[in-house]
């Protein structure tokens, strides 16, 4: 299901798609048999560049492994892409996400809304840095935090100090909404980015919209730095609590030495990471603009069958962490699939108010229907920017093999 074209990004970057042009057939005619074995698709395919490596064998042979000027330029180059005016980098977006909830100052025993439909780092974040998720359900098309279900939640509950929406997938949560749901209930506002590097809302970057928001450089992520995450911020006061947080609580300023002003971790991120950070954020334009082609080719040519493709509400930009399908006979495609040499994912097959180390949480017994039954529906295809002509193709015609063949 689309509402807009998957338009190529037009941001920056001068890579060109590696498939010749996209092709506009809106079905699977023109996926004639292939000839010889197939050769299995995978779900990810992370892939550094010689600049990448280069970068980080320069800093191995200058002996520079830990933080330092590295990682300020990538904190730099970031928050530039972002359109904030601060970021703090992190070991990944975990301790992001824990960072950014002390720096706003989330106390113990608040209460921070938040999705149930995500990796569970979104809810552990929030109870490790002391503080309560409570679950609003989702919009089943977007599958992010529904801002009517948050609304629900705030007219119920009088001890709710923040929201935490989840950008899931690769397409942004309903941020004009929740923003003023936030202003009006006086609450913060951490955006989980994680797997949104580089989308949209009118023209402007996730990131950008809330107190504080966080990103993830894991290796299947939109860039990576092996491992690694960022808060990024416009509020100079959160990027100064969270430098110190994730630097075992010394001064902002980097001159504390051994005087520890406040409590905090051992948080921070390499400067091998942030080489190989400042080399993928370069190519994160192209990387974009290559997992949009990927999807506009899968919706030209699933758009007949009786399963539900992505959407792109109007004024969102899409970048496609996952390319997340849904149908009611999921299990039964994913193996079918599996048996064609199709990678897949489930993401999330358990919402996080089900899972076993929430029990406790007041919010588990909670029933939210459109959580519930997009775990029991979704499979994402594989969608990343290494994929070739050959490999879409691949995919679609299994997808489309499955059907044909009920």
């Amino acid at each position: 299901m689309t509402d807009t074209d998957r338009t190529p990004e037009t941001d920056g970057g001068t890579e060109t798609s590696t498939d010749g042009g996209t092709e506009t057939e809106a079905s699977g005619a023109d996926l004639a048999p292939e000839t010889d074995a197939t050769t299995p698709v995978p779900i990810a395919d992370p892939e550094l560049s010689a600049d990448a490596v280069e970068r980080v064998e320069s800093l191995l042979e200058e002996g520079r492994l830990a933080d330092g000027p590295e990682v300020r330029a990538f904190e730099d180059e970031f928050a530039a892409y972002c359109g904030t005016d601060e970021a703090v980098a992190t070991s990944n977006g975990t301790t992001a996400l824990h960072a950014a909830l002390e720096a706003v100052g989330l106390e113990d025993g608040d209460a921070v809304i938040t999705s149930p439909f995500s990796f569970v780092a979104s809810a552990n974040a929030i109870r490790v840095a002391g503080g309560k998720p409570v679950f609003a359900d989702i919009d089943p098309e977007t599958y992010t935090l529904d801002p009517t279900e948050v609304e629900r939640v705030l007219a119920e509950r009088d001890d709710i100090a923040g929201i935490l929406p989840v950008h899931l997938y690769g397409l942004p949560a309903d941020m004009p909404a929740l923003c003023d749901l936030a202003d009006e209930h006086d609450l913060f506002v951490v955006e989980d980015a994680c797997q949104a590097h580089g989308a949209k809302i009118d023209g402007r970057r996730v990131g950008a919209f809330g107190d504080a928001a966080c990103f993830s450089f894991y290796p299947t992520k939109n860039m990576t730095t092996g491992e690694g995450g960022i808060v990024v911020t416009d509020r100079e006061d959160v990027a100064e609590r969270a430098a110190s947080y994730v630097n075992h609580g010394r001064d902002a300023s980097g001159t504390g030495g051994y005087d520890h002003v406040d409590l905090g971790h051992n948080f921070r991120m390499t400067s091998i990471e942030a080489a190989i950070g400042r080399a993928q954020l370069e190519r994160l334009p192209a990387f974009n603009r290559a997992r949009r082609e990927n999807a506009q080719f899968y919706d030209e040519r699933l758009a007949d069958l009786p399963l539900e493709t992505p959407t792109e509400p109007t004024g969102s930009r899409h970048v496609y962490h996952q390319y997340t399908v849904r149908t009611d006979d999921r299990d039964v495609l994913e193996a079918s699939l599996d048996e064609r040499d199709v990678g897949t994912g489930i993401y999330y097959d358990t919402p996080i108010h089900r899972q076993p180390a929430y029990e406790t949480v007041s919010t588990a017994a909670a029933r939210l229907p459109q959580a519930e039954r997009a775990a029991e529906e979704v499979l994402s295809l594989p969608v990343h920017p290494g994929l070739s002509e050959r490999d879409r193709r691949t995919v679609v015609r299994a997808v489309r093999d499955h059907f044909t063949s009920q």
